[in-house]
């Protein structure tokens, strides 16, 4: 990934409810959900959240695709990964086996 991506994808990710959009997306791969669903799970307004996910996508972040008469925006996981290997590439001065503390244990679900 080139620092030009990188800083497009770290800006997209800037905002509140693009990091709420892609960490739902992230939630639903692979298969992704409609935006009508996106929008009811976060009680976003279509406008706005056509915005957010424009901005996303043009990040590389996230991917559509049509479904019949719905469009399916999906987290594009190799985006993901490529930006977490940029910003940990040069970890540690070469020492791979430290950054592996970086790897955080999965978080349990939330109560509720």
């Amino acid at each position: 990934m080139s620092e030009a991506n990188a800083l497009a994808a770290l800006s997209a990710l800037a905002h509140e409810h693009r990091l709420q959009v892609f960490r739902l997306l992230v939630r639903h791969s692979p298969e992704g959900l409609a935006a009508g669903d996106i929008a009811a799970h976060l009680q976003l307004p279509p406008s706005s959240l056509s915005f957010h996910l424009g901005s996303l996508e043009r990040a590389g972040l996230i991917a559509s695709r049509r479904v019949q008469r719905h469009i399916i925006y999906t987290a594009n996981l190799g985006g993901m990964r490529a930006l977490l290997s940029f910003l940990t590439e040069d970890c540690c001065d070469g020492r791979p086996e430290v950054c592996a503390e970086l790897v955080p244990a999965r978080r349990q679900p939330k109560a509720g």
